[in-house]
């Protein structure tokens, strides 16, 4: 059985076992997509459509990689925000001997000694969240250890938009602009395969689109529990902060996704012609792996351990990320490769721990590809 054939069979088999409802992938080089394709239907239902490659997911976590560590890729480009910089220089409550020398890099690196979570629900307003989250005990010595945070990347988001004076959203939609239909052809765009209008990337899909995407249900805990989530973000506290977070809230297609992993890909190959902030030398630094003991961490970005999503046939220099509701982006310059896999887990599907399997073997599969 081929890559293709094998890594396929791995994913109809997972639908098979309700691991997932619906899935759609996005293979390919620094050069082109090689391979794209959708399995299964939007819901359990019966009646439910069937998944299309152009059908937009929650991307749920990749929302750090993809939005925010752009964002600020681009900030400390053009000199708007240092990496070195304190995080109370940015947040009133932020202080304390405890956490007074954490700084930007420290909140990328999920090194900051920030918890994953709140311990209460979410908070109303971007206020308040910056309050609790600047307040809320330390779960370690900052740079002791690296223990990933969605609180980190919220208040990244909130420091981006004050130094870039635009929200989060507005500023990636600069970003991307031309991949979505600009007149010139985007950063990683695939000539043989130009990338249509509904391959969106976006905090906020159009009506027509949001109809389309892949539905979830909401957390335990969440207020909108008892009825199916559809283009809407999945991550209560992305839904608290308005649909746009620096955790969570970015929908996408595979193929979009794909047209992003293909600007990464090059810049980390050495590609000189690509549009700011894709650099080789930025992106070099941003995929670096941190000097936090322990910790598989770069700049916004995990780094390839055989014990990872990214399964065993990835090389050394691979780096990635996964996302809550059953999405995964891994990109190896060494292989010339990027693997897009997304999925609504979280529509009645399996657990964390069977989407880990399926994403090694979905890896796997494809390791001489």
């Amino acid at each position: 059985m081929t890559g293709h054939a094998a890594a396929q069979r791995v994913i109809e088999d997972a639908h098979r076992a309700r691991t997932f409802p619906a899935a759609s992938f996005d293979v390919g080089t620094s050069g082109s997509s090689i391979w794209t394709g959708a399995i299964g239907t939007l819901t359990f239902d019966a009646a439910a459509q069937p998944a299309r490659v152009q059908t937009p997911f929650d991307l749920a976590s990749l929302t750090k990689v993809i939005a925010t560590t752009s964002v600020v890729m681009e900030l400390v480009r053009t000199g708007a925000l240092r990496l070195d910089e304190p995080v109370s220089a940015f947040f009133a409550d932020w202080r304390g001997a405890d956490r007074g020398g954490v700084t930007v890099r420290d909140l990328l690196e999920h090194a900051s000694g920030l918890p994953a979570r709140l311990v209460d629900p979410p908070p109303a307003t971007r206020r308040e969240f910056e309050h609790d989250i600047s307040t809320i005990a330390l779960e370690y010595p900052p740079r002791s250890a690296s223990i990933y945070s969605d609180l980190g990347f919220i208040l990244l988001a909130f420091l981006a938009a004050d130094r870039g004076r635009a929200t989060l959203a507005e500023q990636f939609d600069r970003i991307t602009a031309e991949r979505r239909g600009g007149a010139r052809s985007a950063p990683g765009a695939d000539q043989r395969r130009p990338l249509r209008p509904d391959d969106v990337l976006t905090f906020d899909l159009a009506p027509d689109r949001r109809a389309l995407a892949a539905p979830t249900r909401p957390m335990v805990g969440d207020a909108r529990r008892g009825r199916l989530l559809v283009g809407e973000v999945h991550d209560n506290y992305a839904a608290a902060l308005g649909g746009s977070a620096g955790h969570a809230g970015l929908f996408g297609t595979a193929p979009a996704v794909g047209a992003f992993a293909r600007a990464i890909l090059r810049a980390a190959r050495g590609a000189p012609d690509l549009a700011v902030p894709f650099t080789p030398e930025l992106v070099a630094a941003f995929t670096g792996r941190t000097t936090v003991p322990g910790s598989s961490r770069a700049l916004g970005w995990d780094t390839m351990l055989p014990t990872s999503s990214c399964g065993t046939r990835m090389s050394r220099e691979a780096f990635g990320h996964v996302g809550f509701t059953g999405t995964s982006l891994w990109i190896d310059p060494t292989r010339d490769r990027y693997f897009v896999l997304l999925t609504n887990r979280v529509c009645d599907g399996g657990t964390l721990e069977e989407m880990r399997t399926v994403r090694r073997a979905f890896h796997d599969a494809l390791g001489d590809v």
